[in-house]
């Protein structure tokens, strides 16, 4: 059955909002409600339709009555916070994130009329390091367990999600455990890192990057939020890119930071406000991270429209991302440089370097 009240969290933020208005414009569907701490810009209200908006905060038990009082029976949340800098530091940050999903579910426990919970996770979960596999698949655990920040976060809030699931089983549960969004409109932590004139590696690393277009995740958490989809989902586009080749496709320039170095930078690059690298940020950049997206093809039944390489072409279109050298002026001093060694060899045939 479709749903009858969808409740939204973070409705102010882009995938939320935008996720919402999709829901509004289905006539199925009687009510929205939006849920976030403060209102949606005014660009994002004005495509909200008749979603209605409650200016709430999660972390306080009165979410149970907006609960109980609309008679949700379709709870979509999505107000988990990546970066320390957007939620105000990382202890409200994790009072957000995981305190706030205690609250949320301890509210969905009480209701009688809510029947489906679709949770925003993050393959982050995954970890990332030296010794992961090729391909993660949703039953595989983390080589090496996330130590702090949003990754942690999102491991004790999907923990929190089964022990909701074991006391309410009535409730169809979707996990979705999304890799790194990308495309024309969304923000994030690695849209701002490519858009950094000199970015950042670390020296001697080029980790695969797996990437979902915008577009994609939008439709997936739309059918999950409509629909009976239950259980935990890897959702990606399929293909993957090295980090060296996304670089190169942006137009930037690499700048290799030996190891020792990378979380200095990291950290000066945060203070002065460019990108808000976390150390599990800094790690992915380091190892990368690619999963399995089989179930998400067969058992879920959704195929992204966009590949990584798609996805990542069209963020670069859309941002209008030109190169930060010419390249015909690359190519210009590679002619003046081969045509030098040319001259080399022929003045000294046995390059021995005497003439």
């Amino acid at each position: 059955m479709p749903p009858s009240v969808v409740l939204v969290t973070g409705v102010s933020r882009y995938l939320g909002g935008r996720l919402a208005a999709r829901l509004a414009g289905d006539p199925a569907i009687d009510r929205v409600i939006g849920v976030d701490t403060v209102p949606p810009s005014r660009p994002l209200a004005a495509l909200l339709g008749r979603t209605e908006f409650v200016r709430a905060d999660i972390r306080n038990p009165l979410i149970a009555r907006v609960i109980s009082a609309a008679d949700v029976d379709t709870v979509v949340h999505l107000s988990i916070s990546a970066t320390p800098g957007s939620a105000g530091g990382r202890v409200s940050m994790k009072e957000m994130n995981v305190i706030g999903t205690m609250q949320l579910l301890a509210a969905c426990q009480k209701s009688a009329s809510v029947r489906r919970l679709v949770l925003k996770s993050t393959t982050a979960v995954y970890g990332s390091s030296s010794r992961d596999p090729a391909l993660f698949t949703e039953e595989m655990e983390p080589k090496a367990l996330p130590r702090s920040g949003y990754a942690k976060d999102s491991v004790e809030i999907e923990g929190y999600v089964r022990g909701f699931g074991r006391r309410r089983p009535d409730v169809a549960l979707s996990v979705l455990r999304f890799t790194n969004f990308i495309g024309p409109r969304i923000e994030s932590q690695l849209t701002r890192y490519f858009g950094l004139p000199a970015v950042p590696t670390v020296l001697g690393y080029d980790p695969r990057v797996q990437l979902l277009h915008e577009d994609d995740a939008l439709e997936v958490l739309r059918l999950a939020a409509t629909e009976d989809r239950p259980g935990t989902v890897n959702v990606g586009g399929a293909g993957v890119l090295l980090l060296s080749q996304a670089i190169r496709r942006a137009g930037r320039m690499p700048v290799p930071v030996p190891s020792p170095a990378v979380t200095a930078v990291g950290r000066l690059i945060r203070r002065a406000g460019l990108v808000d690298f976390s150390p599990e940020q800094m790690r992915f950049l380091n190892f990368g991270r690619v999963v399995d997206t089989t179930r998400l093809r067969k058992d879920f039944g959704y195929t992204p429209r966009y590949t990584t390489v798609e996805a990542f072409d069209d963020f670069v279109r859309a941002r209008g991302l030109r190169p930060v050298v010419d390249p015909e002026l690359v190519a210009r001093a590679e002619r003046t440089a081969l045509g030098a060694l040319d001259r080399l060899s022929t003045l000294d045939p046995t390059g021995s370097g005497r003439g």
